[in-house]
């Protein structure tokens, strides 16, 4: 685990917080089978970790007569935040997480590549007063792989991104937060993560206290 506590925890959202992976690979599906286009394994490179910009283009390349990036954002959003609205569910152990955190005074942020709104209906679904900080897809011209968002949460929390830990289920995630020199928890539940060097690799939150986060690894036994 980590052997101090960071100066602050930016957390991933989309199955890391909640468990909405699946509402966004169910609403990618959707948008796709609309467009004559059946969604499988191949394509989850681009869909898993991605933010709705990224897979609106991937759609519009590989569906033959596909609508306009613009119309597949669109879709992509209103299906995503229909399912996010009626089946908001925290993950094993994150509230507990977040108490344990707060408890002894360490700031919390949202990090995600989510739009804005469906990430304050997480944020106030979890309960808004928990986190200091959200950014969300539109706050930054790039989002994750790119290490802006994690810049973003870092400077506005303000705190030197080495100093956090960054909390991530997918490979998309955990390379937007080490290029911006976090370490990282991974929680590798739906995609395989391996450990490396500043990164921790667990399979769920549920048996991490707070006190087994900081910004310097231990060698895992």
């Amino acid at each position: 685990m980590f052997a101090v506590l960071p100066a602050a925890v930016l957390f991933d959202m989309d199955g890391t917080l909640v468990d909405t992976e699946q509402l966004w690979w169910e609403a990618v599906a959707d948008v796709a089978g609309r467009v004559g286009y059946v969604l499988g394994e191949t394509d989850a490179a681009d869909v898993v970790g991605h933010g709705i910009g990224h897979t609106a283009g991937y759609l519009h390349e590989v569906v033959a007569e596909a609508p306009c990036v613009h119309e597949l954002t669109d879709a992509l959003d209103a299906a995503f935040t229909t399912r996010v609205e009626a089946r908001i569910e925290p993950l094993p152990g994150v509230l507990a997480l977040l108490d344990g955190l707060a408890a002894v005074g360490v700031p919390l942020a949202i990090v995600s590549a989510s739009p804005r709104r469906v990430v304050d209906l997480v944020r106030d679904a979890l309960g808004s007063a928990r986190f200091a900080v959200t950014v969300a897809a539109e706050d930054v011209a790039r989002t994750k792989p790119d290490p802006a968002p994690y810049l973003a949460a870092a400077t506005a929390l303000g705190v030197e991104p080495s100093a956090c830990v960054a909390v991530e289920d997918t490979i998309v995630g955990v390379t937007s937060a080490e290029a911006a020199g976090c370490a990282v928890l991974a929680v590798s539940s739906t995609t395989a993560i391996a450990p490396a060097p500043g990164r921790t690799v667990v399979a769920s939150l549920a048996s991490i206290e707070a006190g087994d986060l900081g910004k310097s690894p231990v060698p895992q036994g």
